[in-house]
């Protein structure tokens, strides 16, 4: 029982935390005001760290919960789709290639980033009835895999640094 309290509270703050970044990546300037969406996805550190530290059905739910708050709080209807989509295809990759043990926490990240373009591209496909979109990947993926990389060293330096959670 006491396991259980500390993680549901550790849970607690990762969620906190990652609405936190979510919010201050909102206060940040675009960075290429030519590329329409393009965000460093600071949330996902903390993604990265519970899928490394404590697991994935942990970081499903702080990443679903996370998305869900940051659309009542910031978003509409329209974001929570885009946001929904692009959340799950990432986790799926993420929870996958960490299963695998191939990649790296930067790898892993990397996958994650670029799969989220994805799901948001084609659920903007699908809603706006525009193939089209498709092309705006190249874009995405390329902005994505550089997002990826820094999201995935910061969070490979928090899994450094903080021991195993499993412990508490």
């Amino acid at each position: 029982m006491k396991h259980a309290a500390k993680q549901t509270a550790l849970l607690g703050l990762c969620t906190a935390l990652a609405l936190l970044m979510a919010y201050v990546e909102l206060l940040i300037p675009p960075i290429v005001a030519a590329v329409p969406g393009v965000k460093i996805g600071l949330p996902n550190v903390i993604i990265v760290f519970i899928l490394y530290r404590i697991g994935a059905k942990q970081a499903t739910v702080v990443s679903l919960v996370r998305v869900a708050l940051v659309t009542l709080l910031f978003g509409n209807a329209m974001a929570f789709a885009y946001s929904i989509a692009g959340a799950a295809l990432s986790l799926l990759v993420m929870i996958g290639l960490r299963k695998l043990k191939l990649f790296s926490a930067v790898g892993v990240s990397v996958a994650g980033a670029v799969m989220h373009n994805v799901g948001q591209v084609l659920t903007a496909m699908l809603l706006l009835g525009t193939a089209e979109l498709g092309y705006y990947l190249i874009v995405l993926s390329l902005t994505g895999t550089l997002a990826g990389v820094l999201i995935g060293i910061c969070g490979a330096l928090l899994i450094q640094k903080i021991p195993d959670t499993k412990k508490y």
